[in-house]
């Protein structure tokens, strides 16, 4: 019987086991350093777990050679992933944007199919185990934790990347595959939140809205999503966020973020309806003029921005009504950074996938060493992308050792 060594037992090392396991031939062995499997699948998706996306393809990934991924996509493209997760028993459901979860709502349902399909006899599950080291071994390997060692003809290191690092990321995988004649590419949190000056965001902690984000560099336009968006105490957060927040940790990051609240309503049609309220209701104090029209205190604050003050409606002159209107198609903040690992949904960056064969994922270096998931330099966009690319890079793994 052939030992198959796994290090993680994140996503893509759950689905690089239980593909292995399928061979009856091999035994697999499955690493993990925390005291259960699993634990960061459990926060993805708000708790909800959107475990892949309809539109998947190589544009909605990166790296140094986004290409990379495009033969483990092809041989793993959503419908078959999805076919792997319902031979497992689990139900999915597609929703806006392509995004599947499982139908049940909760990422515990995921998990649950997953843990429930290592439960055969071909299959070692070591938790507590924080390999320090991998050494080679009479043709094979042999990773040694404390207390502990495990040996393997073949070895797949799906340690995951050290985002999230609250929940768990760690850096285990680039210093494993570093000591076994690896390089990787500079490291960078991706799908985070911006920080950005504090006077907005800390008076709207907490706000969701519906708007077309822009970054900008000067005047020029980095990238623009149109998205969830989440005012926090530093800055700003949200689905919109995450799919630009790249940009800012960039060569040339963005110094401003521009939202556009009412990104289906021309500028001009705002400006009448802002008249139309000033003659309807003449008494009512100046910054409470988009009352009903969005949350509150966004309100509020958008009346602040465009400087119309608390005097009655009335008194306001047109200048005052171009400046809240353009305020409510291009409310603009400086952006000051991205946020830290700590948060980061994902990392941008990781081993250089030169040094892997794209179809089999087993190293060009080092014959009988793989590597998947989130340790490589592939990295995807915000929407389900990331977690397919574990799924299918460890279902590929597993399947090709």
């Amino acid at each position: 019987m052939r030992e198959v060594l796994i290090i993680g037992g994140g996503a893509s090392g759950l689905a690089a086991a239980i593909r292995a396991a399928e061979n009856g031939e091999n035994h697999v062995t499955l690493l993990e350093r925390r005291n259960r499997v699993g634990h960061k699948l459990l926060a993805t998706g708000n708790g909800r777990c959107n475990l892949s996306n309809s539109g998947v393809s190589v544009r909605h990934y990166h790296g140094e050679d986004p290409d990379f991924a495009a033969p483990v996509l092809s041989r793993y493209p959503p419908g078959r992933v999805l076919e792997f997760f319902g031979a497992l028993g689990l139900r999915t459901a597609e929703e806006y944007g392509g995004r599947v979860y499982p139908m049940s709502g909760h990422a515990g349902s995921v998990l649950d199919v997953l843990r429930l399909a290592l439960e055969k006899p071909n299959v070692r599950l070591e938790t507590g185990a924080a390999v320090t080291a991998v050494r080679r071994e009479g043709g094979g390997f042999r990773a040694l934790w404390e207390g502990g060692s495990a040996r393997g003809d073949a070895l797949i290191v799906a340690c995951g990347g050290c985002a999230g690092s609250r929940l768990g990321g760690v850096t285990d995988g680039y210093r494993l595959l570093g000591a076994l004649g690896h390089g990787c590419t500079p490291l960078a949190p991706a799908l985070t939140a911006l920080r950005t000056a504090p006077e907005y965001p800390r008076a709207l902690k907490g706000i969701r809205a519906d708007a077309r984000l822009t970054l900008l560099r000067g005047e020029d336009v980095l990238g623009r999503e149109r998205d969830d968006v989440l005012f926090t105490d530093t800055g700003l957060s949200g689905t919109a966020v995450f799919a630009l927040s790249r940009l800012v940790s960039g060569r040339a990051p963005a110094t401003a973020a521009a939202l556009d609240f009412f990104p289906d309503t021309p500028l001009a049609a705002l400006r009448a309806d802002l008249a139309r309220r000033r003659a309807q209701w003449p008494q009512l104090p100046a910054n409470r003029l988009l009352t009903g029209t969005v949350h509150s205190r966004l309100g509020l604050m958008l009346c602040k921005y465009a400087g119309t003050g608390a005097a009655e409606a009335q008194s306001l002159p047109d200048a005052a009504l171009d400046a809240l209107a353009r305020a409510m198609k291009d409310f603009r903040l400086p952006v000051t950074g991205a946020a830290g690992f700590e948060t980061a949904q994902v990392t941008a960056g990781g081993m250089r996938t030169a040094e892997f064969d794209a179809k089999s994922l087993q190293s060009r270096r080092v014959p009988g060493l793989y590597a998947c998931g989130e340790v490589l330099d592939i990295d995807g966009d915000c929407g389900g992308y990331n977690l397919h690319w574990a799924w299918a890079s460890g279902l590929t793994a597993g399947e090709l050792l």
